[in-house]
């Protein structure tokens, strides 16, 4: 009886780039899902100051349900959280215990690395959409307008907050980056027209706070929301400019060490 010997020679190498890509991103998603002071900035903050500011008469919403000019800035909001403080807090302690530097050294390109953690960056967001229309419908919220629209908006808006989270943390220490983007996103929560409408401010202040990504974020998807609007170019339009530098920046200045 004779028995039979294959030959198995070893290929090595790396998988294939979309298998690597969608690997790291999985990977990216379940780190943020399972950091607790994550999830407290992206998901916890966004739906108690839904919840509060809809239910509790705190700021002068005008004419209309609270809740109908609460949650379009809420879901403004919820993009920064996540696009912009929480990308920026983890690439920057990422960049500074050398993990970036390890994973530029992989076969991952870095313009892979890149796209997994945007990736991972609107899947978090979807989830957070959908948690928020959730609580907003539950509290009487009537939307209106074009889903395109608002998906542009959105689109836009998280490449403007990642191009400049990816610029902070790329070169700001990670102690800077973790102050910086914390108070970052506090002043624009409250300056932002997320929760206290800009018409609050003066007149000068006004002409300024609308130019920032969150203004035109906010403002944008509640022209479309609220007032069921036709396509709102000229808030897209400050996003489209704040994306286009943002990225040029941190792809320009971005330190991997």
């Amino acid at each position: 009886m004779t028995t039979a010997t294959g030959t198995y020679a070893p290929k090595p190498g790396a998988a294939p780039l979309p298998r690597m890509i969608a690997t790291q991103a999985a990977l990216e998603t379940k780190m943020l899902l399972r950091n607790g002071e994550q999830l407290l900035l992206t998901v916890v903050i966004p739906a108690l100051l839904l919840l509060l500011f809809s239910s509790v008469d705190i700021v002068d919403t005008g004419a209309g349900k609270s809740v109908d000019f609460l949650a379009p800035g809420i879901l403004a909001l919820a993009v920064m959280s996540t696009a912009f403080t929480g990308q920026a807090i983890a690439t920057g302690f990422e960049r500074r215990y050398g993990v970036l530097k390890r994973l530029a050294s992989s076969p991952l390109p870095r313009w892979g690395l890149m796209t997994a953690k945007t990736a991972s960056v609107l899947v978090t967001e979807a989830l957070q959409v959908v948690l928020l229309t959730v609580i907003a419908f539950a509290l009487g919220w009537s939307p209106h307008g074009d889903p395109f629209a608002v998906l542009l908006l959105l689109v836009l808006g998280t490449a403007a907050f990642s191009g400049l989270g990816l610029l902070m943390a790329g070169t700001l220490k990670a102690e800077a980056t973790l102050a910086a983007a914390n108070l970052v996103f506090l002043l624009l929560l409250v300056g932002g027209g997320v929760v206290v409408p800009l018409d609050k401010f003066p007149q000068g202040a006004q002409d300024v706070l609308r130019l920032l990504p969150i203004s035109a974020l906010s403002d944008g998807l509640r022209d479309v929301l609220r007032h069921g609007a036709a396509m709102p170019w000229g808030d897209l339009g400050i996003l489209g400019v704040w994306a286009v530098v943002g990225l040029a920046l941190a792809g320009r200045f971005f330190r991997w060490e």
